[in-house]
């Protein structure tokens, strides 16, 4: 092989490998703080909110979901509560409730780090709405950051679902958040998603932005 096309190929590889090591540099993304809610299934929303009772909805959120009007109070072991928890529709197949580690602290009980939907073996809690009461065994966890994007932000960005990126907000406190879990779906909006401890921690508040790094 002649030495050009040597040196061309090795250009190309590198390039490439350049390429793919900054993918996603720079690329700013608007943050979403999550405050503390809860998911139910439509057995628990019956049981908390009476027989027949459907969520109604006051806001409509991405992929899909909904703020619901209705609230509850959420109970931990030794009967600490934190009531107005905003429920979110529409309904699940299990219920989930999802806080920061500051109100775990709060109510006493050892919740998770988790993404959501995975709560086999996580925290046990009660919940308490005006019509009743349901308690679950397992089900309230601290949900990992994550960024929400749809197939187009996320090939402008050079990610793909389920990889993990840094982020860094650049104000004066200069967080980088590592392991932040990339989610692509048609339904989504572009939006990094922390909880209050976080926000509070970095002085970020929902609407400002923070960049792939």
């Amino acid at each position: 092989m002649e030495t050009n096309q040597i040196e061309l190929i090795t250009r190309m590889v590198m390039e490439a490998m350049e390429k793919k090591e900054n993918a996603g540099n720079g690329y700013m993304v608007p943050v979403g703080v999550s405050a503390r809610h809860i998911h139910l299934t439509q057995e628990h929303v019956e049981a908390l909110f009476g027989p027949g009772y459907h969520l109604t909805k006051k806001k409509d959120l991405m992929g899909g979901q909904f703020a619901a009007n209705e609230q509850v109070t959420i109970v931990g072991l030794k009967l600490r509560a934190i009531e107005n928890v905003r429920v979110l529709g529409p309904v699940r197949k299990a219920s989930q409730v999802e806080i920061s580690a500051t109100d775990a602290m709060k109510l006493g009980i050892k919740a998770p780090l988790r993404e959501s939907g995975d709560v086999a073996g996580s925290a046990a809690i009660a919940v308490v709405g005006p019509k009743g009461a349901v308690y679950l065994d397992e089900g309230c966890i601290v949900a990992k950051r994550h960024i929400h994007m749809s197939p187009r932000d996320a090939q402008a960005a050079g990610v793909k679902d389920g990889d993990y990126v840094s982020v860094k907000a650049d104000n004066e406190r200069g967080t980088v958040f590592d392991h932040v879990k990339i989610r692509v779906d048609d339904s989504f909006t572009l939006e990094m998603h922390i909880d209050t401890d976080e926000a509070n921690a970095s002085k970020i508040a929902t609407g400002d932005t923070v960049k792939i790094i």
